[in-house]
């Protein structure tokens, strides 16, 4: 039950804020608490989908009704579906070639403490004034561009996409809602992707008991972490994300060099 908790509760911080959950997860696994099986990785994934679906629930009927043939306006669907389009064919290209590659402590130390320098630069050396009404298909392209780089472990894919809207002149508030509504496609994809590679193997879920709890436990710790994060930057920067970040691939680095 506690390494159910654990896993939730990591799996709710690492996904929406932008401190990458590929360097939690090495080091909860130096910590003893094993990686998520593949079927536990799609509850879990499953409860943070719920979580955001939830909280942007007006967001989200807004994209909804951009599927409809006399919709008033499909500007946040078709933006959001520009936005998905990169990682999406890089991800069909190249996914695996990039798991085998970079799938590597130092990698993720490495890519924890350059995107967190450039988070931090984009927060304090770009305009905040853009909202996201204001942004058009190539911001949420060039966005997209950013995510695809969240294949890489270690750069965080709330970080990567944070961080371009930062750069592209958009408010804090905007930036991490897009990212978050943007974070629906990729948790589907990523959900699709895990069912995809069980497909050749046993995919064996829980008991119905344990797997209700993975994923209410993670919606419910979504939900608030969703929650902190868009009363966070309303009122201050992404800085404190940024130094941990870079703090984080700093003591990844440190303890790298003693085993």
């Amino acid at each position: 039950m506690l390494s159910l908790i654990i896993a939730s509760l990591v799996q709710s911080i690492t996904e929406f804020l932008p401190i990458s959950s590929s360097g939690h997860l090495l080091l909860l696994s130096h910590m003893g608490v094993s990686k998520p099986n593949l079927a536990m990785d799609i509850l879990l994934h499953l409860g943070t989908l719920i979580a955001v679906l939830i909280y942007f629930r007006e967001d989200v009927k807004e994209v909804l009704k951009g599927f409809l043939p006399k919709a008033k306006t499909r500007q946040l669907l078709l933006q959001l579906i520009v936005a998905t389009l990169p990682i999406v064919i890089v991800g069909f290209f190249f996914a695996e070639w990039i798991e085998h590659v970079f799938r590597a402590p130092v990698v993720v130390a490495y890519t924890a403490i350059i995107f967190g320098v450039l988070l931090w630069i984009a927060d304090n050396y770009f305009p905040a004034h853009q909202r996201l009404n204001h942004m058009n298909l190539k911001h949420a392209f060039l966005i997209g561009c950013a995510q695809v780089f969240s294949l890489i472990p270690g750069s965080s894919r709330s970080g990567t996409t944070m961080t371009c809207a930062r750069m592209l002149g958009l408010s804090r508030t905007d930036s991490a809602r897009f990212s978050m509504l943007l974070s629906i496609p990729a948790i589907c994809l990523a959900v699709l992707y895990a069912l995809w590679q069980g497909i050749n193997g046993e995919l064996i879920l829980p008991a119905v008991g344990e797997s209700l709890g993975a994923i209410g436990l993670t919606a419910v710790f979504g939900f608030f972490v969703i929650n902190f994060l868009m009363i966070w930057v309303q009122k201050a920067s992404y800085t404190i994300f940024a130094v941990y970040r870079i703090l984080l691939g700093i003591g990844l680095l440190i303890y790298l060099s003693f085993t």
